[in-house]
């Protein structure tokens, strides 16, 4: 019962770093580096220097360059041959699409765990919402995300789909990013709560088709938000029109 809240509150934690031992140091870096470009901690836009970061973890330059690969496979970094690494801009004009494919299975996930949570998954849920209660509490943005995640998990989990969770953390690499930009904003995690405790209900009541409709009314929250993200955030993402240019060359 208490899975989803122990892998939250294990990302919450950030022991000292230590050189990683040889084998898989690049899956290492790679994992770390891409906390930190989703978490917005390396902000878009900003350069990624390979010898800094390899002097970091005490390693040379080639698993930090196995890592930079892979993470500009996912779209979160730029590499410019005459002019460096960076992290990439959000492209806003994939973002919609993203987010339909995340709703459309989450919808799913929600009317499905209504029909077959048992009590202990149920307790599970409301455990995590009783998580996100007190880390919001303390305005602790990190530890809210991590909760919001185990959240959604637990659901998927409830539902009998654990791996649409996994394939739902592929689709919505990008919708984080833009996720991460929102928890600064005045009463978003308690709104937030407000949301999953009504999906939860929904849930708890074994009212599928009101979970689902729950489920997209939270989700869809974002969709709406998106344009009003960007004009904050200029510099941060893609316009759509340089998007499709960007791709077209």
């Amino acid at each position: 019962m208490e899975k989803q809240i122990a892998i939250a509150r294990a990302a919450e934690r950030r022991p000292p770093r230590r050189p990683p031992a040889r084998a898989g140091v690049a899956s290492t870096i790679y994992a770390e580096l891409r906390d930190q470009l989703v978490s917005m901690t390396r902000r878009p836009g900003q350069p990624l220097v390979e010898k800094e970061i390899a002097a970091t973890y005490g390693v040379s330059r080639t698993p930090v360059r196995e890592a930079v690969l892979r993470l500009a496979d996912e779209g979160l970094i730029d590499i410019f041959p005459q002019s460096g690494t960076f992290v990439s801009r959000i492209p806003i004009g994939a973002l919609p699409e993203a987010m339909v494919i995340r709703r459309t299975l989450e919808e799913t996930s929600a009317r499905l765990a209504a029909e077959r949570a048992t009590p202990a998954q149920m307790a599970e849920i409301e455990a995590i919402l009783k998580r996100q209660r007190e880390v919001s509490a303390r305005g602790d943005q990190d530890a809210f995300h991590h909760a919001d995640e185990a959240f959604h998990a637990a659901i998927a989990e409830a539902a009998g789909l654990p791996r649409l969770w996994t394939l739902v953390q592929h689709v919505k690499v990008q919708v984080d990013r833009v996720r991460r930009l929102t928890l600064p904003q005045k009463g978003r995690m308690p709104l937030l709560i407000r949301e999953h405790a009504a999906v939860a209900a929904a849930i708890r009541r074994r009212a599928p088709h009101e979970a689902a409709l729950r489920m997209s009314e939270h989700l869809d929250r974002l969709l709406r938000e998106l344009e009003d993200l960007r004009d904050l955030n200029p510099d941060f993402f893609i316009p759509a029109v340089a998007a499709l240019t960007d791709a077209a060359e």
